[in-house]
């Protein structure tokens, strides 16, 4: 057995002469176990979040997007694109044409971008819960529907139940000489609406019509913007993105979801480490109140120091149960700080007691996510901090050693 760990674990629940250091081990302990659980809850609101955010962008992210590495558009005729399509591992392949455009509904204007997509697009999964009003629906009856963003929507009072008024698309047309008339300078075109999404400002904007119809709209007959890929659940996105990046060569660029949207994610891990940080600051701020525990329990102990060196205990061997003392203390109080906040968390997930207080919000309760990295994340944190304070304090012990011996 190890002798230092035994005398450590009978300090510890021990009852001490004076009465103070029980408080203030309390204190430390209590400061841990609170730190603690307020990490992995807070980290765990953060993952819910991030779920919540990156499933609904999901749903106009596809896993892969090939882009062109220079210019707006490129022809999708050729070899190379062609045995991508017939690729095994991928489940979908949508075509895109996008273009800034202006459009006009009643007396009002906005400047938005009008998004060609393939038929296949509407399979995509998740649009329903990205949608607050109609249906994603992009032929009726064979005619051309449009779902509109909520930008859109919003600042040109776009009534989706009006069959009688439609939305006036206006693109510029390629090739044409300066006109007296500005109006012969335009493509026009007229759709209604059939439904109302809404994910993120950046995609708001965002008009999603039939790719036949954009290119009409943008007298495109062959070019497109760029071609997403929905991947097959069990194929890797990494393999397939290292594969067709290959193909491809270096005239175009082959992007995952991470880099298509890299603000967003540097966004919301910015966020999420810096609540990490701050809250590592009170962690210290508890955790080295062990210092002043530690040190009055040298004193409190001073009689079992010298009796324990007078036996030939050696400096290391002292040293060690004061360090092993400032471990278990930081360590209870963690542990049961992360059952406490891990059993909280299953709590919120289950029965969503804490509201968001806004009826319109994405989500009607604070999300939760745990995962067993933001776990370990908070007991390494913790377990270092204590290391360096036990240090300090176990220091103390051996320091003050001879002085004990000649006063006894």
């Amino acid at each position: 057995m190890n002798t230092s760990l035994y005398i450590a674990k009978r300090y510890l629940f021990s009852k001490k002469s004076i009465n103070a250091i029980n408080i203030i081990s309390g204190i430390s302990m209590f400061g841990v176990f609170v730190a603690s659980a307020a990490l992995i809850i807070i980290l765990s609101v953060f993952n819910g979040f991030e779920s919540v955010i990156l499933s609904m962008y999901n749903s106009f992210s596809p896993e892969l997007r090939i882009e062109p590495s220079y210019g707006k558009g490129f022809d999708p005729a050729t070899p190379a694109i062609a045995s991508i399509k017939r690729d095994a591992r991928i489940s979908h392949v949508n075509e895109v044409l996008q273009e800034k455009v202006l459009l006009r509904y009643n007396n009002r204007q906005f400047i938005g971008t009008v998004r060609g997509v393939s038929d296949s697009f509407s399979k995509s999964r998740g649009l329903d819960s990205i949608m607050v009003d109609g249906s994603f629906l992009l032929h009726a009856e064979g005619t051309p529907q449009a779902v509109i963003g909520a930008s859109v929507q919003g600042s040109l009072g776009v009534n989706i139940y009006d069959e009688a008024t439609p939305i006036e698309l206006y693109a510029a047309r390629k090739g044409s000489a300066t006109s007296i008339n500005p109006a012969e300078e335009f493509n026009v075109k007229y759709i209604h609406s059939s439904g109302v999404f809404n994910v993120q400002q950046d995609f708001n904007d965002v008009v999603i019509v039939p790719l036949s119809f954009a290119r009409d709209l943008l007298s495109e007959p062959k070019n497109i913007s760029a071609i997403e890929l929905r991947i097959k659940p069990l194929a890797s996105i990494d393999d397939v993105q290292k594969d067709i990046s290959k193909r491809l060569g270096k005239g175009f660029l082959v992007k995952n979801r991470i880099q298509q949207n890299e603000l967003l994610y540097k966004v919301l891990n910015v966020e999420k480490w810096a609540i990490y940080i701050i809250l590592t600051f009170v962690l210290i701020i508890a955790i080295f109140n062990l210092v002043g525990s530690l040190t009055m329990l040298v004193i409190d102990k001073k009689k079992d120091i010298a009796i324990l060196s007078s036996i030939g205990a050696s400096k290391k061997l002292i040293k060690r149960i004061f360090f092993y003392e400032g471990i278990m203390i930081s360590m209870t109080g963690c542990v049961l700080g992360l059952l406490c906040g891990i059993g909280f968390c299953l709590i919120q997930q289950r029965f969503g007691l804490i509201k968001m207080g806004d009826v319109q919000t994405i989500t009607e309760s604070y999300p939760i996510a745990l995962k067993i990295a933001d776990s370990a994340l908070v007991i390494l944190t913790v377990f270092s901090i204590s290391l360096l304070t036990s240090e300090i304090s176990s220091r103390l012990s051996v320091k003050t050693l001879d002085q004990i011996n000649e006063n006894l």
